[in-house]
């Protein structure tokens, strides 16, 4: 018959020491072992209370009730007892001391004292100190702040320290106790440290002192230092500023001037204030500079930009001049010359006619110029008067030669004048100032007595008066 073998008994179980083997028919069961406090039991593995008031298990008096609690009881007494009171073990009221069952019956300042059935709250007397004051609660003395509380005898430019039970005067930073007259005196920081505070100027302030710079400088970050102002960065200069140390200079492009008030830049009318004539014709002036100009015809600036050179409009081809015409170059112009020959002459070249033989009988044809040449003469207005202009004389001329000459033509104004040189030579002079351009034809006639023949020689000459401004 076999029987079962009880593992819990005999050890050979493998519960763990948390938990209690149970030994069952063929096995074991581990169960977790549980521990109840006191006033529980274990009831299906649950700790449940006990009613000690059930099991009669309390040990409440006659006079009073048992009230179950969790994991206890209350003994109330049957008869309750009025306030101040409480019941002992035998139901007797007795007095409560609230004095050292009640958590500070009093609040602090206050001495508890015990009545019948209740208590008393005394305040206590409490003597402090100069220099502190009884607390809000009456319970210590404390600290009386007399700088906070404004009862110090700090004077004027100190200040008030609290200390326990008293306070301090101190002189304020920048001051210094005169014990003579029991004030605190500003340091004059500037005297007694000179020159090691600022760069430049210091200026004593109640307390402390102030650094500042003199014109053309601002205080550095440090407070202490001077730095170079640019004044050009606020551009107070009309055209070129150049920063110096300390200030600034205000200077002018070429072509212009800086007016008295030293910031201005006025232009230099080169035009109007050359010593020398910077231009031949015209000057211009223009902002920081002048330029020089021409006649608006007849002339072309030359390469220095000064000069004005005449334009050959016969060379070049610019005229007008009609095919029978020539043209003739004059400054700043040109004109157009007819060389004709008049009845019984012939053109023997470009600037000259000569007489076809004469008839006997004609005494006017014989008394005519054999030769008629033209010249062309060119002067300007300011030519210095009188000035010889042209020269006339045979050529060749032989000895025993003798002329005479005049102006027949073209001298109404008395422009000209004629002059014999020698027995040979004339000559004619502008006597006049011409003032304007002008253009004169004038006729020579030279009379040569040769071997006792007279014969006569005409020069037309042109003489053109240009002005004398370019």
């Amino acid at each position: 018959m076999c029987e079962d073998v009880d593992e819990c008994a005999t050890n050979t179980h493998s519960c763990r020491p948390s938990e209690q083997c149970v030994n069952t028919v063929g096995s074991f069961i581990c169960e977790l072992q549980v521990t109840c406090p006191a006033g529980f039991q274990l009831r299906n593995s649950v700790c449940k209370d006990i009613d000690e008031c059930v099991l009669q298990t309390h040990n409440c008096g006659m006079g009073f009730v048992c009230e179950n609690t969790a994991g206890s009881f209350l003994c109330n007494p049957k008869h309750k007892c009025i306030s101040g009171f409480t019941q002992d073990s035998h139901g007797n009221c007795i007095d409560i001391n609230e004095c050292s069952s009640l958590s500070e019956p009093c609040g602090s300042g206050f001495n508890c004292i015990n009545t019948v059935g209740s208590y008393t709250c005394q305040q206590k007397i409490i003597m402090c100190n100069p220099g502190y004051h009884v607390s809000p609660d009456g319970a210590m003395c404390v600290d009386t702040d007399e700088c906070q509380m404004g009862t110090h005898r700090c004077g004027v430019g100190q200040i008030c320290h609290n200390l326990p039970g008293t306070y301090r005067c101190d002189c304020q930073t920048g001051y210094q106790y005169d014990a003579l007259r029991k004030v605190c005196s500003d340091v004059n920081e500037c005297w007694r440290y000179p020159g090691r505070l600022c760069a430049q100027t210091c200026e004593n302030t109640p307390g402390s002192y102030h650094c500042s710079c003199t014109a053309g400088f601002s205080l550095a970050f440090d407070g202490k230092n001077c730095e170079d102002v640019n004044e050009c960065d606020k551009n107070p200069c009309g055209q070129e500023c150049a920063n110096i140390y300390s200030s600034y200079q205000c200077y002018c492009r070429q072509g212009y001037y800086l007016k008295e008030d030293g910031h201005t830049c006025e232009d230099i009318d080169e035009c109007s204030q050359s010593i020398g004539n910077l231009c031949t014709f015209k000057c211009v002036n223009v902002a920081g500079s002048y330029q020089c100009a021409c006649p608006a015809n007849g002339y072309v600036m030359s390469a220095n930009g000064r000069t004005c050179k005449d334009i050959d409009e016969c060379t070049t081809a610019a005229h007008n001049c009609s095919y029978g015409q020539t043209c003739y170059n004059l400054q700043g112009g040109f004109r157009c010359l007819s060389f004709a020959c008049p009845h019984n002459y012939k053109k023997v070249s470009d600037i000259r006619c000569e007489r076809i033989s004469c008839p006997s009988n004609s005494l006017d044809c014989q008394n005519s110029p054999v030769r008629i040449t033209y010249y062309q003469l060119s002067f300007q207005t300011n030519i210095i008067i009188p000035a010889q202009i042209f020269r006339i004389g045979p050529s060749p001329a032989y000895s025993g030669d003798h002329i005479v000459i005049g102006i027949i033509k073209g001298n109404e104004e008395g422009y000209f004048s004629t002059r014999k040189l020698n027995s040979f030579t004339g000559a004619v002079y502008l006597q006049r100032q011409v003032r304007e351009p002008k253009d004169f034809l004038i006729d020579v006639e030279m009379k040569l007595l040769r071997q006792g023949t007279f014969t006569s020689f005409l020069a037309r000459i042109y003489v053109f008066i240009t002005s004398s401004a370019v």
